[in-house]
């Protein structure tokens, strides 16, 4: 049976953005963090603060894929540029939590307090929602600028077809994010205290090798540019 090529281009940039999506998000280890931060408010609590990032998650990335080049266009900031900052912020967050010592995933939770120093409890937890649960700790700079980067691959023959799929990989990845911050709690029993510090190192070292290779995507594509340049 003849495959539409629309739904063709969809499917391949839904398999070409939800794989990079994931590995820059990573809901699994990104959900041992966020137990922690909100590890004393009820479960119903802890739920509905999922849910709430899960949505900020999905409007970031989509508003990221579709009108992203639009506003780097419009404050003359290339792609490029984006990569490079991008990527020194996400390496710096993987840096960080490899330099952090074990002691303080505890003291990191602690530290998460309203004014007069009583814990983050609802409905005061739903004010950490967007920031900085969501932004920038789920969807950073740099997992924006894989989304745009991903947008900007279309040759335009089909770009409702390319960006609905990676809108479609976008709500998926959200819908992980959902999921995996809704059960962390469970996750991270199975785990034990061993096992989840261990997969937070694991996501700490991934997140730095993941801002390196941005980093260095970027200063790939400016010497490109400067040979070209040269070239002409």
């Amino acid at each position: 049976m003849h495959i539409p090529s629309a739904v063709v281009v969809a499917r391949d940039s839904f398999l070409l953005a939800f794989p990079a999506l994931f590995s820059i998000i990573n809901p699994l280890g990104a959900a041992i963090i966020f137990i922690q931060v909100v590890g004393d408010s009820p479960s119903s609590e802890r739920a509905r603060l999922a849910k709430m990032v899960a949505f900020y998650t999905t409007l970031l990335l989509i508003g990221s894929v579709w009108i992203g080049s639009l506003m780097l266009s419009f404050f003359g900031i290339t792609l490029n540029a984006l990569r490079v900052a991008g990527g020194l912020f996400v390496a710096r967050g993987g840096w960080i939590m490899l330099q952090s010592p074990a002691d303080d995933d505890q003291k990191r939770q602690s530290q998460i307090v309203t004014e007069d120093g009583t814990p983050i409890s609802a409905p005061n937890s739903q004010d950490i929602a967007f920031f900085p649960l969501t932004m920038p700790f789920t969807v950073g700079p740099g997992t924006m600028s894989v989304a745009i980067a991903l947008s900007s691959g279309d040759s335009g023959k089909h770009s409702l077809a390319y960006e609905g799929g990676l809108s479609a990989a976008s709500v998926a990845v959200a819908m992980t994010v959902w999921l995996a911050y809704a059960y962390a709690d469970r996750l991270t029993t199975i785990l034990g205290v061993t096992g989840t510090r261990i997969m937070g190192r694991l996501a700490a070292l991934i997140l730095l090798a993941i801002g390196v290779q941005i980093v260095a995507a970027g200063l790939m594509g400016f010497g490109h540019d400067f040979l070209n340049s040269v070239k002409d």
